[in-house]
């Protein structure tokens, strides 16, 4: 059973794990692109990703891998307006993946209920402000340096310590806004501006960030660091390297996943909620 927004914005108190199924109306996704550019593509893929088990659809017009250019907001809406209306009447919660006000404006308006900006409010000054006046969740993303540059040799003196104050930082900036500090959501942007050691420290130390009181996403889905670690070079390979990463972050917290397979990771966790409800009610 899919959970309500306001079980999503207090997991970090349950442990409820909520996943987030990635859909991309981009040619130029790492993992997916071109895939479900066709309107009606996109609208199947989520519904089956909401049969799988998925919580929320994120829906992007714009991709964010590393090299990446950007994309206009009117092109992005090009992409989104024949697709999220008809997501969002399945009846799921959408998150709109975008840095401009205009498209989370678009997306808000045709019934998206979180705006996931990778930029944490910094690309465009009005995004906070539109997500305080629509009452709209906020997903803050740590990110060095923007998708163009961002893993042009990321250096850190200490990368947990840093992405917390960056993340302390952008939550105090949504509050000034108007963003009430409930409606925020953490992500610590593994693979955004991060070598291996980055993203393995930062999954490893998930409680550090959950000091900040929010709930905490993990985007490891397919991610190059999981390449690097086991050897595949194909995305569409790294799946139990995902669903490891989530595990992972999971137990240390985290509540939040985004993630391309969604049957294979809500099955991984139904598993081990099984064995943790099992283990607490003892012999």
């Amino acid at each position: 059973m899919s959970a309500r927004l306001d079980e999503i914005l207090n997991s970090h108190r349950t442990g409820r794990a909520a996943v987030m199924g990635v859909l991309n109306v981009t040619p130029d996704s790492f993992s997916d692109g071109c895939k479900f550019l066709d309107p009606a593509a996109a609208v199947h893929h989520a519904r089956e990703m909401l049969a799988q088990g998925a919580d929320i659809i994120d829906i992007g017009a714009e991709s964010t891998r590393p090299g990446s250019d950007r994309v206009s907001p009117a092109d992005q809406i090009a992409r989104l307006r024949d697709v999220l209306p008809a997501v969002v009447s399945a009846g799921v919660i959408v998150s709109i993946d975008t840095t401009s006000a205009q498209v989370a404006e678009f997306a808000l308006d045709a019934g998206a209920r979180i705006v996931n900006d990778v930029s944490a409010g910094r690309d465009d000054p009005a995004m906070f402000g539109l997500a305080a006046r629509r009452g709209a969740a906020v997903v803050l993303m740590h990110m060095l340096g923007d998708p163009k540059s961002m893993q042009k040799d990321p250096a850190y003196r200490d990368v947990v310590a840093e992405v917390r104050g960056f993340l302390a930082e952008r939550l105090c900036a949504a509050e000034g806004a108007g963003v009430p500090r409930e409606r925020c959501i953490v992500d610590p942007g593994i693979g955004f501006g991060k070598r291996l050691e980055h993203n393995l420290a930062l999954l490893g130390n998930v409680a550090s960030l959950l000091e900040l009181g929010r709930p905490v996403l993990v985007g490891a889905s397919r991610k190059r660091f999981i390449g690097e670690l086991t050897g595949q070079t194909t995305p569409a390979d790294r799946v139990p390297g995902t669903i490891s990463a989530c595990l992972a972050a999971w137990r240390g917290g985290a509540t939040i996943f985004r993630v391309h397979d969604v049957a294979e990771v809500v099955a991984a966790f139904t598993v081990a909620s099984a064995i943790d409800t099992a283990g607490r009610c003892g012999n």
